[in-house]
């Protein structure tokens, strides 16, 4: 794998790249009104809730915000209100990176393409990726594909467009149910799992680990 030098490296962006920030916005907004076992799962839910209204046809970000977090809502017996969902959606394109991921991203930037697919709106997307600190040569969002990640729709639009195959792809994520897996299924065997600490290892799905994105250049032999 150290000796692998794909033609892109391609990478989830939210939770692996930009700090994915929607636990502090749900404690912002019920914080008050769980202990805190309670408030564990209540973001449990409500993650839980966001990947399940993913799972079907296409709908827009903020339809998926607002749908999980009632659900979310109804399950932990509180009352939902829209404006809350709103606050949460347009936080999103505040969000920045990990500390780890400029240095790390501008040190591989200089010798393989890095491209994003994302389960993002084209009108937040890029707001994000500014803040990245290097030069992407292609950014790839659900609202493009119109499919969201797990499905595999998406990873098939990004390597269309790009023009290659899964042979010629590293693909990087901190998460094995919205992307890793899929890759694996897809044929993807060049994949890179950030551990941020938010799923358990999984062997099976064959991957280097690394801690973070300072990480990555020695697995490309940079």
């Amino acid at each position: 794998m150290a000796q692998f030098r794909p033609k892109y490296i391609t990478f989830d962006c939210y939770g692996t790249l930009t700090n994915f920030q929607m636990a502090e916005a749900a404690r912002d907004l019920y914080g008050e009104q769980f202990d805190e076992p309670q408030m564990a799962e209540f973001i449990k839910n409500f993650a839980a809730y966001r990947l399940d209204e993913i799972m079907g046809d296409w709908k827009p970000y903020n339809e998926v915000v607002h749908n999980s977090l009632e659900r979310a809502c109804k399950r932990n017996g509180i009352k939902f209100h829209q404006e809350a969902a709103r606050m949460v959606y347009e936080r999103v394109p505040t969000w920045g990176p990990h500390p780890d991921v400029p240095a790390g991203l501008a040190k591989v930037a200089k010798e393989i393409p890095l491209v994003i697919l994302s389960n993002a709106m084209n009108s937040q997307i890029m707001s994000n990726v500014e803040k990245l600190g290097a030069p992407f040569h292609a950014v790839y969002t659900a609202e493009q594909a119109q499919s969201y990640k797990p499905r595999f729709k998406g990873f098939e639009y990004m390597l269309d467009m790009l023009g290659c195959g899964p042979e010629d792809v590293l693909h990087c994520s901190s998460s094995f149910r919205y992307d890793l897996m899929s890759a694996h299924d897809l044929g993807i065997k060049n994949k890179v799992w950030v551990n941020r600490g938010h799923e358990p290892a999984n062997p099976y799905y064959g991957y280097v680990e690394i801690a973070d994105i300072s990480g990555l250049p020695g697995v490309v032999g940079l």
